[in-house]
């Protein structure tokens, strides 16, 4: 039977292995010591307070080509999430094809989320009709909406919003890649040291010892001049 450690599963998750443990004990699962967990019930128990041990309808609005992805991606069906139905209101795309399933149109919205039971709607349409399916999903009973259309959707109560925006992970990338940068500056890597108009850390400056001040002292003559120039 497959174990795993604390120690083990912390390095993985860059996390400290007694606030791990401490975690995993509000699971109900206290693992053996000298033996670990046991990898598949481990698992399991993650999974069900995670709501993943049962099966989630879930529909897609806006079947354009982000929509068509998420259609195709294999992983859902693997973490407990069915596709129920594909969605979009221009006609032309009705009855065909996109990931194994016929695409529906909007017209049909209300009833597929009533046959399905779907509590789980996914918006991938243009912003300017996104807030308007939102207001369907929601007035259909859907209470949890994944929202990856470039607009924020306002929500009654008791219905909650998770959105994507690609654009935003972007802007954390160049983030850390400004950090990165920052960081080879103070090592000395770039910009290059003494570089006019660099300020603050990346504007590495050496304290010159006792005797190099003494010698830029020194006058034409070898001599200290009795006032400095300004």
């Amino acid at each position: 039977m497959p174990t795993v450690s604390s120690e083990e599963l912390a390095a993985a998750a860059g996390v400290n292995s007694a606030k791990l443990r401490k975690d995993f004990s509000y699971l109900g699962s206290y693992g053996t010591r000298g033996v670990g967990y046991d990898v598949e019930y481990l698992v399991y128990q993650i999974s069900r307070e995670l709501g993943l041990t049962q099966d989630w309808p879930v529909v897609i609005v806006g079947i354009g080509n982000l929509g068509a992805a998420l259609a195709n991606y294999g992983g859902f069906a693997s973490r407990g999430f069915r596709v129920a139905a594909l969605i979009d209101a221009d006609p032309a795309m009705a009855g065909k094809p996109v990931a194994g399933m016929a695409v529906r149109h909007t017209d049909e919205l209300e009833k597929i989320i009533d046959d399905n039971g779907v509590s789980i709607g996914v918006i991938a349409t243009p912003a300017g009709a996104a807030q308007q399916v939102c207001d369907r999903l929601v007035a259909a009973g859907v209470t949890s909406i994944l929202n990856f259309a470039p607009t924020v959707l306002s929500v009654p109560d008791g219905v909650d919003v998770r959105k994507v925006d690609l654009s935003i992970e972007l802007q954390i990338l160049a983030f850390h890649e400004q950090r990165k940068a920052g960081e080879g500056a103070i090592d000395g890597e770039s910009p290059a040291e003494g570089a006019v108009g660099v300020e603050g850390p990346a504007a590495k400056v050496t304290k010159p010892t006792a005797a190099t001040a003494q010698k830029n002292r020194k006058g034409p003559d070898g001599d200290v001049p009795a006032v400095m120039p300004a």
